[in-house]
């Protein structure tokens, strides 16, 4: 006696599996931030097709951020205590003063105020910068941030203005004294 037996059911198992496997292999990042001490900024609309009215003046926070392996990346954020939040997604540079440029994605209520996020497609070893902020500048505070995707999120310190200007002066004092011991 034969069986009936199709490809598709010898290769279902194997399917499951596979799926299994991509999904255990997904991985979730938090982060937490505040934008209520931030520097503010004039938001662009989700779709960067020009600045917002109502979010002219509104404080932010950065994420600079990689990722180990390329592909699909999901972002929710969740604003502690519900106030209206929005993201923004830049690639390879970010500039307060240039909102317009680099933007590749944004968004505000996913699905609720309180919520905002997206999901983007992004490159290993690419430089991405994750941009918190309210709709307006009465909308601040404290936030959850998570990324879940094929691979890790590896997070850069972005140094504050100040510092910059202490990287100048040390290099200034270094060149002034090798200026010193040449003429020594």
């Amino acid at each position: 006696m034969q069986a009936n037996v199709s490809c598709s059911s010898l290769f279902r198992p194997l399917a499951l599996a596979a799926a299994l496997l991509c999904a255990a292999s997904a991985q979730a990042e938090t982060f937490a931030g505040d934008t209520t001490a931030g520097a503010t900024w004039n938001r662009p609309f989700a779709s960067f097709s020009g600045l917002s009215v109502a979010g002219t003046g509104v404080k932010y926070e950065v994420l600079p951020f990689t990722v180990s392996a390329s592909g699909s990346y999901v972002f929710q954020n969740t604003a502690v205590g519900g106030w209206d939040n929005f993201s923004f997604l830049y690639k390879d540079t970010f500039n307060p003063a240039t909102p317009l440029v680099n933007g590749v994605v944004g968004n505000d209520d996913n699905p609720s105020i309180g919520l905002s996020g997206f999901t983007s497609s992004l490159t290993a070893g690419t430089s991405y910068f994750y941009v918190a902020t309210g709709f307006d500048p009465t909308e601040f505070g404290a936030y959850s941030l998570s990324i879940s995707g094929p691979g890790s999120v590896i997070t850069a310190a972005v140094p504050e203005p100040a510092s910059y200007a202490l990287m100048a002066l040390g290099l200034f004092a270094v060149g002034a004294a090798a200026r010193r011991r040449r003429q020594g």
